[in-house]
């Protein structure tokens, strides 16, 4: 149901049917018109087949969008059936979620929510199983950060325990079965554990969710039993839960289910989720807040708009916002945290305004195109190696801790990570580039010797005075593997390689932990220490597993950015 892109995000692809969205809208509307208003949802429309569309959503970080629910509710503002801060009604229940202190060193965190008086047809049961799998695969990292567990609240009884259980502790019928299963069972033989039980089978205890009469609700994050967990027709009243391991993101899909419920008529309760030192109440659908400097929006949207025309739009995209001086206060939704930035709530004044429409113009000035300075010192310098009789290799600029410290004799210090690896092997970007040879030399032990490569590419290193934080920098790193090398053969290239740029440098003895001792340098240009010459040390070599010897340098080139 999801296609994955180029970029490696997960794009959901939503199906529904024409007829249920003109309910939830509140209008007419053709598969014709569909495709141009599909646009205000960040959304394509992939086919239509009769009833049946789907969307192919352009935003992984929009998960109320992933519904027909969440969609009519963006176009109902884009078409002024309803504008401005969505209104949602949550009562108090009364009902507990005893969280167990066990949980913390299995999967911590859960939230819940009440949603009574639905009138649920084919459709909407449809879309709630579909926005389940969406949130599943793409927002919830195949269940590992959240899982969704939504049941009949009319079979539970309140007070709802989330604790653990040892594999062989209890039995119950999962969804799908009708015999009765432990939980160890249910990992080896069910299709859902199978699928997803590496998430909990590493621990002695199991997730499990239960009501006071110890009727099973469900194992998180694998599946819900048969007696709760079965959604009909008949439901009137639902139970949701969200387990995971961070607050702000199961609370966030919380509120999506909640509120996407709430579009089919629901009125939400809230719980209240006790945890051993502290207590929550959920869902939270105060709307939040965010400032917006009207002059900064305008130039980066280049349209000619008034303060009353940027809020008009704003509601038109859902939000709520108010004009003082020369800065617009708004109040978005609870059921989005993807607002981090300016440029965010400017993309969708955009939207709303209509991309189409948004003419591109030519630029006022002319100006003349030039190749960038550090880009053709950049090539001088590839240019000058070559002629030096080495070959140029490009690696990926995404590698490893263990690649940058471990395999380099290093100790491990700060450096850019990738929030969510999809492996560990593509987790951090590097901040060196000896690594990539070190790396390509062991990838080719079959080719001919000697191996005289080089690179020329960035490097990311932490920098706290940027406004990220990092900054990216221009390094070349030149290595010969041999049967027999030596630091004076690869400082004789150095030497060159400066000589030619007419650059003055300097070398001084210092110790490298992927060195020889007594057989590396620092390199000094013009009184700055920007690299590193010498023999590679044979522990180094060993960890990377290349069988001859290495000598390398690499230098930091003057352009940086």
């Amino acid at each position: 149901m999801a296609e994955k892109r180029k970029d490696g995000d997960l794009m959901p692809t939503v199906e529904f049917s024409l007829e249920d969205l003109q309910q939830l809208l509140g209008k007419k509307i053709t598969a014709e018109e569909l495709e141009d208003a599909i646009l205000y949802a960040k959304g394509e429309v992939e086919s239509v087949d009769g009833d049946v569309v789907k969307v192919d959503i352009k935003d992984t970080n929009r998960p109320d969008l992933w519904s027909i629910e969440g969609i009519a509710r963006e176009l109902r503002g884009s078409y002024g059936v309803e504008e401005g801060l969505p209104k949602f009604s949550v009562a108090k229940s009364g009902v507990k979620m005893k969280v167990d202190a066990k949980v913390e060193r299995v999967r911590p965190k859960t939230v819940g929510a009440i949603v009574k008086g639905l009138r649920l047809s084919g459709y909407a049961i449809k879309q709630l199983i579909q926005l389940q799998e969406k949130i599943h695969q793409t927002y919830g990292r195949n269940r590992e950060l959240a899982a969704v567990g939504v049941y009949d609240y009319d079979t539970l009884r309140p007070p709802i325990h989330y604790t653990t259980v040892k594999p062989e502790g209890i039995k119950f019928v999962p969804l799908d079965f009708e015999e009765e299963m432990t939980p160890r069972e249910i990992l080896e033989r069910h299709p859902k554990g199978r699928e997803y039980g590496h998430l909990i089978n590493k621990f002695k205890e199991y997730p499990l969710m239960i009501d006071s009469e110890n009727n099973v609700l469900s194992l998180p994050p694998i599946i819900n039993s048969s007696l709760t967990g079965k959604i009909t027709p008949e439901t009137k009243n639902v139970f949701i839960e969200i387990t995971g391991h961070e607050l702000e993101r199961i609370s966030v899909v919380l509120n999506v289910l909640a509120t996407a419920l709430a579009e089919r008529g629901g009125r939400i309760y809230t719980v209240e989720v006790l945890y051993p030192r502290k207590k929550l109440v959920t869902p939270e659908l105060g709307a939040k807040k965010f400032t917006l400097d009207f002059e900064y929006s305008k130039k980066i949207l280049g349209l000619e708009l008034s303060k009353k025309e940027v809020v008009k739009l704003l509601r038109r995209a859902r939000y709520e916002a108010k004009i003082s001086g020369g800065k617009i206060f708004t109040k978005y939704p609870a059921y989005r945290n993807d607002i981090m930035h300016q440029r965010d709530v400017i993309e969708d004044i955009a939207i709303a305004y209509g991309l189409n429409k948004m003419l591109p113009e030519p630029p006022r000035l002319p100006t003349i195109g030039a190749a960038d300075a550090r880009e053709e010192f950049s090539d001088t310098v590839r240019e000058l190696i070559v002629g030096l009789g080495f070959q140029e290799i490009l690696t990926f600029s995404l590698t490893s801790k263990d690649a940058l410290f471990r395999k380099m004799n290093l100790e491990e210090k700060e450096i850019c990570e990738i929030a969510n690896p999809i492996s560990a092997n593509w987790s951090v970007l590097r901040n060196w580039l000896l690594p990539s040879l070190l790396e390509f030399s062991a990838s080719n032990l079959h080719v001919e010797y000697p191996h005289r490569i080089f690179e020329v590419g960035d490097a990311v290193e932490i920098d706290e005075t940027q406004e990220t934080k990092t900054k990216t920098v221009r390094k070349v790193a030149c290595a010969v593997a041999d049967t027999k090398v030596s630091y004076e053969e690869i400082s004789s290239v150095l030497d060159a390689l400066m000589r030619n740029l007419g650059m003055d440098y300097e070398l001084r003895k210092t110790d490298h932990p992927s060195f020889i001792p007594g057989r590396v340098s620092e390199i000094f240009i013009n009184g700055k220490p920007l690299g590193v010459v010498g023999e590679v040390h044979p522990q180094v070599l060993n960890n990377w597993g290349v069988e001859n010897p290495v000598a390398a340098f690499e230098i930091t080139l003057v352009f940086s950015v």
